[in-house]
């Protein structure tokens, strides 16, 4: 068959990994399946040229395959970038089970999960995410050590949502600082897309520091609890991506920037938790610079989880867990100035200086 004359889906058939645009030259992909536990997981190790691969596991109810593969390739990528624009001598990995975490989590699964982290021999080391809860990582350490976030009880780090979320808040106020010419967000309109553990936290800065938050999420339970807690503004417009707010907080799942809603934003800063936010990196984070709206590069802002859970192999405790988070503030308005002189977008700069940094490292590796 013709290349030149295939589609686009026919193309995928035939080079379902290593032809997938988010592959990126993966090192590898580790497909798990266990038929007694029910047990569909791919782990995705993309660089370990700064150390071991290091990302949490998310649990989540793919609606096919494709979905999962594509996911476990686009955040284990984004965890390369993450670990070394933060400073972390470990590499970038992740791991995506397939099914609902509320029905078809079970201790035995996690096990299962845990025995085929421990075949890879550390080049792979899990740790929580959508999904998943310090209790999961727990049971996961009974059977391997190549594990972080798991409970303080235990040694570990503990939940690492509210660290998370507390970079997200310090890379908005850079942000905010950039944009608005302050960075004290009172009075700031913010609209937080998704309310689980880590929006839930931001929320709480937001409403400390005195922002009028609005507050979006799929759980209505869950909407009504928060908006009661926080005296915060439930979402009741037709079109979230238009809502007139100064600052858009995605905190749910990715690629909510795309073609249907890049146009559609009012805020003038985007700046939250979700991982690749943007459907096309170089496509929409451009439209978003022409548009004169500023974005906070999703993989630096919400790196505090990793920072938190990297605290249990590096050895640091939790007075440097909040220093090199907060220093996130930081390094974000270093991003934006980057991105000014070199004349290209906040995405493409935090990229570049992550990429040059990986590229020291193998330079230094090969000399030994």
């Amino acid at each position: 068959m013709n290349a030149a004359f295939t589609t686009s889906n026919e193309l995928q058939k035939m080079d379902p990994v290593f032809g997938q645009t988010s592959f990126d030259d993966h090192e590898q992909i580790v497909f798990c399946n266990d038929k007694d536990t029910g047990l569909k997981a791919i782990i995705g190790i993309h660089n370990s040229v700064m150390g071991p691969a290091l990302g949490g596991t998310r649990m989540y109810n793919y609606s096919n395959e494709w979905e999962a593969l594509n996911d476990v390739l686009r955040l284990s990528r984004g965890m390369t970038f993450k670990a070394a624009i933060t400073g972390l001598n470990i590499g970038g990995g992740k791991a995506v089970i397939i099914g609902d975490p509320k029905t078809q989590k079970t201790p035995e699964l996690m096990r299962k999960f845990g025995e085929f982290v421990h075949s890879l021999s550390g080049r792979y080391i899990t740790a929580e995410d959508m999904g998943m809860e310090t209790r999961d990582m727990d049971i996961v350490r009974d059977v391997t050590p190549y594990v972080t976030g798991i409970s303080e009880e235990r040694g570990g780090a503990g939940n690492p949502s509210p660290v998370t979320a507390y970079g997200v808040f310090m890379g908005m106020k850079a942000a905010a600082k950039r944009q608005f010419g302050s960075d004290n967000l009172s009075g700031k309109k913010v609209l937080v897309e998704g309310i689980g553990h880590v929006g839930e936290t931001l929320v709480a800065y937001l409403v400390k520091e005195g922002a009028i938050v609005t507050i979006a999420d799929i759980n209505e339970q869950k909407l009504n609890e928060v908006a009661a807690t926080y005296n915060t503004t439930i979402f009741r417009g037709e079109d979230l991506y238009a809502a007139d707010v100064d600052i858009y907080a995605p905190c749910a799942m990715g690629a909510t920037i795309n073609n249907d809603t890049v146009y559609k934003i009012k805020a003038k800063v985007i700046a939250g938790a979700a991982n690749n936010q943007l459907a096309d990196e170089n496509i929409h984070g451009a439209i978003l610079q022409e548009r004169g709206i500023l974005y906070a590069p999703d993989f630096l802002i919400n790196a505090g989880g990793i920072i938190n859970v990297y605290a249990e192999l590096a050895h640091y405790d939790k007075a440097e867990i909040t220093r090199r988070t907060e220093n996130i503030y930081d390094t974000t308005l270093e991003i934006f100035d980057f991105a000014i002189a070199n004349k290209m977008t906040t995405h493409t700069a935090a990229l570049t200086i992550a990429q040059n940094r990986i590229n020291q490292r193998k330079i230094e590796n090969s000399r030994r």
